[in-house]
């Protein structure tokens, strides 16, 4: 078993993701896994770091499959004993003028970027090793998707209470909520990706919480941040920053220092904390 510190990024072959295997690869002292659904896309993308000189390794992970998510689990635990950094940064968005109906692109949204998430933690923060770091990377669209909830909603998503069995039920409603047409009724936004995104921003409130009453001692961060308006495939090209301008945040929590007692559980863009 190796004991080189490890980190892994999700969805990581192009865009912030790609730009956050770059930044760790010149700033992490250890192994840096870039993952990708389809092997050839990652290895590819390996390969363009080579040229740069950079040594990233990959290992194929899809965050919608669980086997997937299991294999990359096991492969950790077995060579590493654990992990030191994880970025989970692997997400979908419908483009504005698409024509899916909202239902489906509810479905679909939630299941890779916020189900999809939550696996990818339920499966690895055990092996989060001490003074590991963990960054799920959000959206400021899951702040405006929250102001357009309802005040019950608002109320829920703000509870310094919730579980995560409450969230996951707000979740899937938000869903079937879609599916009859009731969302609006129902106090959601008519925003998808936003309401993903509260999914990510609020599940890593809990998740923090429960580091704290687990596992206080062993000193692991937690936090979920906004990239900004970054020009990928995602965004589009008229979007203010580039991709590496994108991984500054994700990069600066995913190397917080040793003896760094915050941020945790926080909210943040542009390295500041922001008020949920």
């Amino acid at each position: 078993m190796s004991d080189v510190p490890v980190a892994v990024v999700t969805g990581s072959n192009k865009g912030i993701g790609f730009a956050i295997v770059r930044a760790l690869c010149k700033q992490f002292r250890g192994d840096v896994y870039l993952t990708a659904r389809d092997p050839s896309r990652g290895q590819e993308a390996v390969a363009k770091l080579q040229e740069e000189g950079l040594h990233p390794l990959f290992h194929q992970l899809d965050i919608d499959d669980l086997q997937s998510i299991r294999a990359l689990r096991d492969f950790l635990k077995e060579k590493y004993g654990g992990l030191n950094v994880l970025v989970n940064n692997a997400g979908i968005a419908f483009k504005v003028r698409d024509t899916t109906p909202f239902a489906i692109q509810a479905e679909v949204t939630l299941k890779t970027n916020f189900f999809g998430t939550r696996n990818i933690c339920t499966e690895l923060l055990p092996l989060m090793k001490p003074y590991g770091r963990v960054v799920n990377v959000s959206s400021m669209a899951s702040s405006s998707a929250l102001g357009g909830c309802s005040r019950e909603l608002q109320q829920k998503f703000r509870s310094d209470t919730i579980t995560e069995d409450e969230l996951v039920e707000l979740m899937t409603k938000f869903v079937e909520d879609t599916k009859k047409s009731v969302h609006e009724k129902e106090g959601w936004p008519n925003t998808a990706y936003g309401v993903s995104k509260i999914g990510v921003t609020v599940l890593s409130r809990i998740q923090a919480r429960m580091l704290n009453e687990k596992r206080k001692g062993d000193h692991i961060l937690l936090n979920a941040c906004c990239p900004g308006w970054v020009r990928t495939d995602m965004a589009g090209p008229q979007a203010t920053k580039s991709p590496d301008e994108g991984a500054e945040t994700p990069v600066y929590l995913a190397l917080l220092p040793s003896d760094a007692d915050g941020p945790h559980g926080q909210f943040l863009s542009n390295k500041t904390i922001r008020s949920w």
